[in-house]
């Protein structure tokens, strides 16, 4: 529980807000405001602020439906009632605590506004939406992408708690680790734990038996066949992809423009010990001296598939920002491919479940690079509820294996080379 007081992790969760969602941050760049109070405030300012994110239209309808004029978006009032109602909602606050930590942060005439809010609302007798609605931007967009039934699993998953899947080295440390703990495993080399508590406490941390890594992230480079030799791993860190690539025997060469998070990489690559070269590049700027067997191209992308743990980027996405991740990754697939050896494999993915930054990617890419095909996956290379498009690429996309924890959404497709 946070502190006696409550406040302060309020305050907290009340910065972090507004820092996402005028500032344009992703909720942990925002979190680092926290650092200063105990881990339990830390934690609970979290969770406050991500439960706003996940259930922010819901919130706003509650709140004008006790209220005679609109409340401006971006005025305290409203988004300290948007945080009193979502931990009412889905933190379990008792209705004393939510006023009593709300009223601290509003002076003057929003004070007075924000506790006869509360005491309509409160009175009434509140409960969770189990699929609360998206942003409804999104829900538009992704209806006429995707269809409505995807739109309503996306609302049942934003509210569940995600799931902790790992990646392992090795399917029999896999195996090993599931028969020690009770945990399931939904692939090879993979495991999917549901209250994990601190993951550097798990069973095979210290040794590196695994990282962290949803299962969705994980197909791309399962999609880099076994004879491929050298293989370049593009925008890398922080080196999931690239750790399944070097476990899986390949030699690899990591690249990314943020020497930080190469840092992360390395340190991930030395806990678990594997090797691949890291290069800290720019794609478009660096020049290889060689041409490889294969190249995964994890592309950066508006990371819309994220949502059920990150529901910042349903605010953060807007069509600007998904047209200009578009032109980005096109340039990029364009200048990998040369990269490519004739008879080569180039694994294009994004986090994303846009079609302007997935199918239409590699559309426009085929349509320009007659030397390149489709690629499906062969039987055995991706867990069996995964089934590759008419096209021959994969597309996640919520309600996939819900019953089971679902996944992030994601776009793959492989590519080959002519000879």
């Amino acid at each position: 529980m946070p502190s006696a007081e409550g406040v302060p992790a309020r305050k907290a969760a009340l910065q972090m807000l507004d820092s996402v969602l005028r500032g344009g941050r992703t909720l942990e760049a925002a979190s680092g405001g926290t650092r200063n109070l105990p881990a339990n405030d830390q934690a609970f300012a979290v969770a406050i602020a991500g439960e706003v994110l996940r259930r922010l239209p819901d919130l706003d309808s509650l709140i004008d439906s006790a209220t005679r004029q609109r409340l401006p978006d971006d005025s305290k009032a409203r988004m300290v009632l948007r945080m009193a109602l979502a931990q009412k909602l889905a933190l379990n606050t008792p209705d004393h605590a939510v006023v009593a930590t709300a009223l601290p942060l509003v002076d003057g005439g929003p004070r007075r506004l924000v506790h006869g809010v509360l005491g309509t609302l409160l009175r009434r007798g509140l409960t969770a939406n189990e699929a609360p609605n998206l942003p409804p931007e999104v829900e538009e967009r992704w209806a006429q992408a995707w269809g409505r039934d995807v739109v309503e699993a996306a609302r049942r998953q934003i509210a569940a708690r995600p799931a902790l899947d790992l990646s392992f080295k090795s399917d029999e440390a896999a195996q090993l680790f599931v028969a020690e703990t009770g945990a399931r495993s939904l692939a090879s080399r993979h495991v999917r734990l549901e209250d994990s508590g601190s993951v550097a406490a798990l069973s095979g941390f210290s040794g590196g038996d695994w990282w962290v890594q949803d299962l969705a992230a994980s197909l791309p480079a399962r999609l880099i066949r076994a004879d491929a030799g050298d293989v370049l791993d593009l925008c890398s860190a922080p080196g999931g992809k690239a750790m399944q690539l070097a476990a899986a025997g390949h030699q690899v060469v990591a690249l990314d423009s943020s020497k930080r998070r190469l840092q992360r990489l390395s340190e991930n690559l030395e806990r678990t010990g594997l090797s691949a070269d890291t290069v800290a590049a720019d794609v478009l700027d660096w020049k290889p001296d060689r041409q490889f067997d294969a190249i995964l191209l994890d592309a950066p992308c508006s990371a819309t598939g994220t949502f059920r743990r990150h529901p910042e980027v349903l605010y953060r996405a807007r069509p600007r920002i998904v047209a200009e991740s578009a032109e980005l990754q096109a340039k990029l697939i364009a200048r990998a491919a040369d990269w490519v050896r004739p008879g080569g494999t180039l694994v294009y993915s994004v986090c994303s479940l846009e079609p302007k930054e997935g199918e239409e990617i590699v559309t426009g890419f085929l349509g320009n690079r007659r030397d390149f095909r489709i690629a499906a996956p062969e039987l055995g290379e991706l867990p069996g509820f995964v089934a590759a498009q008419p096209d021959g690429w994969v597309r996640i996309l919520p309600g996939l294996i819900e019953s089971e924890g679902g996944l992030d959404g994601f776009f793959t497709a492989r590519l080959v080379r002519a000879v």
